[in-house]
């Protein structure tokens, strides 16, 4: 295990981290005027939630509209990320269902058609990542059908992916199947650790339920990090909170994320706060570039894990 160096073989200067905001938290704007109000803020880019309103995945032209948002993205400067958690996107009735471990074939089958959709639009709009999750585990299944249903239903996502050149990045999400950094490694070595699969870490689930700190689940996750969602949260509460509302220290998480050599969007992620989403989005770069430059930017004294060498946290665990 050594800590990330420059093709010279010396340490690595600390990554500029870019800030991106998320979609889902400004669904009461039209996308063009969230685009452009996030442009005039100041962040680097955006975290696309394809939504009804927002880049609708299942109307028709979605290869016409995707080029229109490439085109209004590369006018406005901004990078992307492609996020598929719209909550009633596919289904008016379930909140994020179907999922990729419905009892249901065809309704796990309507689950990978949105991610392969996904992964279209991400490689039109030159998207660094398209983010996913597991889905919770139905009443009557057992986590063996329920792994062995995830692994199958992300084989045509991730041949998909690879041939589009966009990594496909997992998020561990508390009270999935896949719920921590220790459930990832299990689905990466399950599916033989495949290029094309990557992570989604979500700062404010780390504070929430990892045994990690914070700080240490970047040094930790450092190998297989696509994308980044970031907010405030408290220990054992599942609460996406502005900044400053929960318990996290963020210069060091911030000075560890950057000491990683992370190149991809950190995406301030607000799902409960559209009602506000202009105010939200307006206080928290501000914040967050606060935090930044008060960060102690070197590289951590826990050196950076190399690809396949993960923190040693039981596989499979599903802690709430």
């Amino acid at each position: 295990m050594y800590p990330a160096r420059d093709a010279s073989g010396d340490r690595r200067a600390p990554t500029p981290l870019r800030f991106g905001y998320g979609t889902n938290g400004l669904a009461d704007l039209r996308l063009d005027d969230a685009l452009a109000m996030l442009a005039d803020l100041g962040y680097d880019g955006v975290g696309l939630t394809l939504d009804h309103m927002h880049l609708d995945p299942l109307a028709p032209d979605l290869a016409a509209r995707t080029r229109r948002v490439a085109h209004r993205l590369a006018a406005l400067g901004l990078g992307v990320t492609v996020e598929t958690g719209a909550r009633y996107v596919l289904d008016p009735r379930r909140k994020h269902g179907p999922s990729l471990l419905d009892p249901d074939p065809d309704d796990r089958a309507r689950r990978v058609d949105l991610l392969l959709r996904a992964v279209r639009v991400a490689a039109d709009l030159g998207a660094h990542a398209v983010h996913c999750f597991s889905g919770t585990v139905p009443d009557g299944t057992g986590e063996d059908a329920a792994w062995k249903r995830l692994a199958e239903s992300l084989g045509p996502v991730l041949d998909a992916a690879a041939t589009a050149g966009v990594p496909l990045a997992v998020e561990p999400e508390p009270g999935h199947l896949l719920a921590t950094l220790a459930d990832f490694h299990h689905l990466r070595r399950t599916l033989g650790d495949p290029e094309p699969l990557g992570l989604t870490l979500d700062l404010g689930h780390c504070q929430c339920l990892e045994p990690l700190p914070p700080a240490d689940c970047v040094r930790e996750a450092a190998p297989w990090l696509r994308h980044v969602q970031i907010e405030d949260m408290r220990r054992g509460v599942h609460e996406h909170l502005p900044f400053g509302d929960g318990e996290m220290d963020f210069p060091p998480l911030l000075a560890a994320l950057a000491a990683t050599g992370y190149q991809g969007l950190t995406v301030v992620e607000l799902p409960r706060h559209s009602h506000a989403g202009p105010h939200f989005a307006a206080r928290s770069l501000p914040f967050l570039r606060r935090a930044a430059r008060s960060a102690d930017a070197t590289t951590p004294s826990v050196p950076v894990p190399p690809h396949g060498d993960p923190s040693a946290t039981p596989e499979g665990s599903t802690t709430p």
